[in-house]
């Protein structure tokens, strides 16, 4: 009984399936869109421990390495709770670093608020906004009508900022377990992969799948040692120029920093905003030396550090951003250098030799083929080309008797030989 893939109907029966699965998604397109919302919602917890879990991983193997490579129980272990604490402590730091930035910063613009209004009243003016914000009293009645208008959406986006903050606790927590499980949770994938795939299949698939966490591994620690060298220069310009928010500004450029190609754009404006209605000149100034420093980063810092190892058109990363940003939001523009990189190694490794493979092998049958009508041919032409030696052979031989004077000897011919070979029709008449 032959299998149903081998049936002849079963290439359009999936055809048609699959067309019309398209077609209902296109068609119910927003509520498609909810329910994968929905879900996504739900096991944010998870897909945030999977990805912590993947950027803490080679940090814990840097630890396990150089620090605890030498025990033999229990290395593991203490690896993953020190780059989980080295995480912690890092992040404390930058709150230690940002908020009392962020709090002196926002009183600096109560205070000077009268003066800033003042400034930019001609502006207020022609958009038609004069004397709502002309003093820091209006600001408050302002805050407070805004706020008691938009009631709703004020109590909707403090539950998911707080909603926000408990799924990155989830997913840490989570994502000690997954560190700590990570080499039998790697054995049985590995097992699952050679009950479903051929051996071929599967060196294929790990190959491609070991490619892909290289590249991704080595975009992240990069993209990070990138921001942070970049970050720590903008502090050190920051402090000699006597620029105020040395920290906060630093971070604003190392964050927006890992995003690609907008990103750098972004961070400049920003900063050059907050320095704006402090100190005019500290904001131009900042905005010239983040403009020379990104022309550092794009031509000195990144090839450096990256290589060659990512070398991606840029019309692939722009269509990339794009695209990615479209779908994924700010975690797709984040990782739009590495797909576009993963898509553009399997199109030349693998996609391409595959095609050029398959064409060698029509032309090697082609070429096959034709060997065989030729050969058929060349042996025809052989026959003609030595019946056609053999007769200009007898007439040299002829003409060579002819010129030395020696007749050819005469054949006796027996005249019922020659009735039997004549044509009828071409014997000549008795005539009476």
């Amino acid at each position: 009984m032959k299998k149903i893939s081998k049936r002849s109907w079963y290439p359009y029966t999936v055809a048609i399936c699959l067309g019309v699965l398209l077609y209902v998604l296109l068609t119910h397109l927003p509520a498609v869109n909810k329910f994968f919302e929905s879900f996504g919602g739900y096991i944010a917890p998870v897909v945030l421990g999977c990805v912590f879990a993947y950027m803490i991983n080679p940090l814990a193997m840097v630890y396990e390495s150089k620090i605890f490579g030498k025990l033999k129980k229990g290395g593991w272990g203490l690896s993953v709770g020190l780059a989980m604490l080295t995480v912690i402590v890092a992040f404390a730091l930058l709150i230690v670093i940002l908020v009392p930035q962020l709090i002196n910063s926002a009183s600096t613009f109560a205070k000077n608020f009268d003066h800033y209004t003042q400034s930019f009243e001609p502006l207020l003016s022609s958009l038609g906004l004069d004397g709502v914000l002309n003093t820091s009293g209006g600001l408050l009645v302002s805050v407070y009508a805004f706020i008691k208008d938009h009631l709703d959406n004020v109590l909707a986006t403090s539950a998911g900022a707080a909603k926000a903050i408990i799924n990155i606790a989830l997913g840490l927590v989570l994502s000690i377990y997954l560190l700590l499980a990570k080499r039998s949770l790697k054995e049985g994938a590995i097992r699952l992969l050679r009950a479903l795939f051929s051996e071929r299949m599967f060196n294929t698939t790990m190959i491609f799948v070991t490619r892909c966490d290289k590249i991704l591994i080595r975009y992240i620690i990069f993209s990070l040692l990138d921001s942070m060298i970049i970050a720590l220069i903008n502090a050190a310009f920051m402090l000699i120029a006597g620029i105020p928010y040395v920290g906060l500004i630093s971070v604003i450029i190392g964050v927006f920093n890992l995003i690609p190609t907008f990103g750098p754009i972004i961070g400049t404006a920003l900063s050059g905003l907050l320095l704006l209605l402090i100190n005019p000149w500290a904001a131009l100034l900042i905005v010239v030396f983040s403009i020379i420093l990104q022309i550092f980063d794009g031509y000195i810092l990144k090839p450096r550090l990256f290589g060659n190892s990512l070398g991606v058109s840029g019309l692939l990363i722009l269509v990339s951003i794009i695209v990615m940003g479209n779908i994924f939001g700010i975690l797709g523009i984040l990782l739009a250098i590495p797909i576009a990189a993963i898509v553009d190694f399997v199109y030349r490794d693998a996609f391409l030799p595959s095609m050029e493979k398959r064409r060698a092998r029509k032309n090697a049958e082609a070429a096959r083929e034709k060997g065989k009508d030729g050969q058929e041919k060349g042996e025809m032409m052989a026959l003609y080309e030595d019946a056609t030696n053999a007769m200009l052979e007898a007439s040299y031989r002829d003409s060579e008797e002819a010129d030395s004077g020696e007749a050819p000897p005469e054949q006796e011919i027996d005249p019922e030989d020659f009735v039997a070979e004549e044509d009828p029709e071409d014997a000549p008449e008795e005539q009476g």
